[in-house]
């Protein structure tokens, strides 16, 4: 078996980097995560793009620091579904942790789908435990570009940062 190593950095999404993200969910999606840029702007939020040597994301992710005071709530994480399973989603994380601390907060929060064993095996892994849940909803956007509300049940999950 041949290993390829490959090199990852962590910036700031931009917009423009958004017509290379269609893997990261609809026109609706990407919509949204162009207002949240918006709020990156004010500082509200932090928003990742985990790059490799090309500088496209192959990842992306926010930390809204606006949900509960002291804490950096991690949102819309998201790894290119061919490079699962690779370490991204761990760099990723560990990226979106690093600009907590470098805003002084100690804590991580998160909302994990109940229905999403594999991204909570990985937050586990990295340290969260889960402390309550909770039903969550927003609009999705179907292939015909009709909407329609997705109702489900998360996990809420923290971290302690050092």
């Amino acid at each position: 078996m041949t290993h390829v190593v490959v090199r990852l950095s962590a910036r700031d999404l931009t917009h423009a980097d958004l017509a290379s993200c269609g893997w990261a969910g609809t026109e609706l999606h990407l919509a949204r995560v162009a207002e949240q840029l918006e709020r990156a702007r004010t500082g509200e939020v932090d928003y990742l793009a985990i790059c490799a040597a090309s500088d496209i994301p192959v990842a992306k992710g926010g930390v809204d620091y606006q949900v509960k005071e002291g804490v950096g709530t991690l949102w819309q994480l998201a790894v290119h579904p061919a490079l699962q399973s690779c370490g991204i989603g761990t760099f990723l994380v560990e990226s979106a942790e690093q600009r907590i601390r470098n805003r002084g907060l100690r804590q991580a929060g998160l909302a994990v789908e109940d229905d999403n064993p594999r991204a909570r095996a990985l937050y586990e892994r990295l340290g969260y435990v889960s402390y309550d849940r909770r039903p969550d909803s927003w609009d999705v956007q179907a292939p015909d570009g009709s909407l329609r509300r997705y109702e489900t049940v998360c996990t809420l999950m923290r971290k302690e940062l050092s």
